[in-house]
């Protein structure tokens, strides 16, 4: 069972969980109505309640957002070395990389989503034009930078995890230098006998018919 998997795992179904809790929240944006002196009126808006272009645009990459993550968490529970399901130790970490890719995709399309509308507010709260109700950021969206962060970084996890899948295993083999070294060397020392002990011979072969 590998650690980093299952690291990998618990950042990406936590980012998956808040990345839910963030699309469904109605705390986008806040801002107080004093109706007196002593109380005051709390205003929330979410995605659901507004029409406005960068809304639906905030909505869309948000459902996106979703929807991957949970096709990531199911990749990843199959790419998990620990449980049966998914093929070999190859195909398990081939799975386990596209769990990551879709994690991060995931990551990156909340974390596009809520800078988006994030953005919006803080220019419509700093424009001393704006005569509307202006309001501040919500809750919602610091959750969903969070769970942006956590599928991104359970991603990258899962994507590193592929090497520790395709690393050899270790062969134990004897050491066996020094006999190597010897054997050589008497090779070598038995071809130059030979050489030495044949070569006069030749030489007065050479010489008796002379």
């Amino acid at each position: 069972m590998s650690r980093a998997q299952i690291s990998a795992l618990v950042f990406g179904v936590g980012g998956f969980g808040a990345l839910v809790a963030a699309t469904t929240s109605n705390e986008w944006k806040v801002t107080t109505r004093a109706s007196s002196v002593i109380t005051a009126t709390w205003v929330y808006q979410g995605l659901w309640m507004n029409c406005a272009g960068y809304i639906q645009a905030c909505r869309g990459l948000m459902i996106a957002a979703v929807s991957l993550g949970f096709f990531g968490s199911i990749f990843a529970l199959f790419g998990m070395k620990c449980t049966k399901v998914g093929g070999s130790d190859k195909a398990k970490a081939k799975i386990a990389c596209l769990a990551g890719i879709v994690f991060i995709l995931s990551g990156l399309c909340s974390m596009t989503g809520c800078s988006l509308y994030a953005n919006k507010i803080t220019t419509e709260f700093f424009d001393p034009l704006y005569v509307e109700q202006k309001y501040e950021l919500g809750a919602a969206l610091f959750i969903g930078w969070a769970g942006a962060s956590l599928c991104i970084i359970g991603g990258v996890i899962f994507c590193f995890s592929i090497s520790d899948n395709n690393k050899p295993p270790r062969m134990g083999y004897a050491y066996n230098g020094a006999t190597s070294v010897l054997s050589s060397r008497t090779k070598y020392h038995g071809a130059e006998g030979d050489f030495k002990t044949t070569n006069p011979s030749k030489q007065f072969d050479k010489n008796a018919y002379v």
